[in-house]
């Protein structure tokens, strides 16, 4: 039931977010859009070092100055595989008109959701490699850490659902049409989730590598989309105050639970 519970927050706090678009009259303000992603960029980025990378080197401390090489491979695995997936998969950003990834006939609100689905997918990796790691007693990680990441993604969730679904409206879906796009956008991580969780179980020796691979993926999106989002134009500020806030708050989650 735990396990159930931890692969849903995330998708949850998508929901939620996403459900503002009820409440919502206009588009988002550019202060709240920028706040919100430095936010979510601070949480990530606390995720990949207190969860991730230092459980993976925890997990072979015994091989001494040789325990930092499954990280930094792993690290630089997931970094190749969202660049791939980036490269090869047809998506458009927000507040963006120009596709990237090879060429689609998709229509612009499937390429939104597309993008949105690549962002999400390494969150999504990132809680069932710890949850698989808590499940088979891998150094540094415990089901109360494992729980701590997921509830520490749900909560940066809650904004990222807001920033899809109003931007969704604004291209002229309905209310309910674009409340469903932002959430669907999260269920990737429920799933992406699943299936790292039964690799990693099966694959314990390559545990550490997986943990900084899902650390590799979430980095690169945050220094490839959230923090140029976040800086760019006026009250950029504003992103570096959410992003410490997110940052101290993920830590504060991983080390307080785990």
């Amino acid at each position: 039931m735990t396990l159930v519970i931890g692969f849903l927050i995330p998708l949850l706090g998508t929901m939620l977010g996403s459900a503002f678009v009820f409440l919502m009259k206009d588009e988002m303000s550019a202060r709240v859009q920028k706040t919100l992603l430095g936010f979510a960029s601070g949480v990530m980025v606390a995720a990949s070092v207190w969860s991730l990378l230092i459980p993976a080197m925890d997990m072979v401390a015994d091989s001494g100055k040789w325990s930092v090489v499954p990280a930094a491979v792993g690290f630089l695995l997931g970094i190749g595989f969202l660049l791939a997936l980036d490269e090869l998969t047809p998506h458009l950003h927000i507040d963006s008109d120009t596709p990237e990834g090879l060429r689609s006939r998709l229509s612009r609100t499937a390429m939104l959701t597309l993008a949105v689905t690549i962002h999400n997918l390494p969150e999504g990796m990132a809680v069932g490699v710890v949850f698989a790691g808590a499940e088979q007693g891998a150094a540094g990680l415990t089901l109360a850490s494992a729980v701590a990441v997921s509830l520490g993604i749900a909560i940066q969730n809650i904004p990222e659902g807001a920033i899809i679904s109003m931007p969704m409206r604004a291209e002229g879906n309905s209310k309910w049409r674009s409340f469903l796009i932002g959430s669907l956008s999260g269920a990737v991580e429920p799933v992406g989730a699943l299936a790292v969780m039964l690799l990693a179980s099966l694959l314990m020796p390559v545990m550490p590598y997986m943990l900084a691979f899902s650390a590799g993926a979430m980095m690169y999106v945050v220094v490839e989309e959230l923090i140029p989002e976040a800086s760019s134009g006026n009250h950029s500020n504003l992103s570096t105050i959410g992003f410490s806030i997110g940052f101290v708050l993920m830590m504060v989650l991983d080390v307080v639970m785990g």
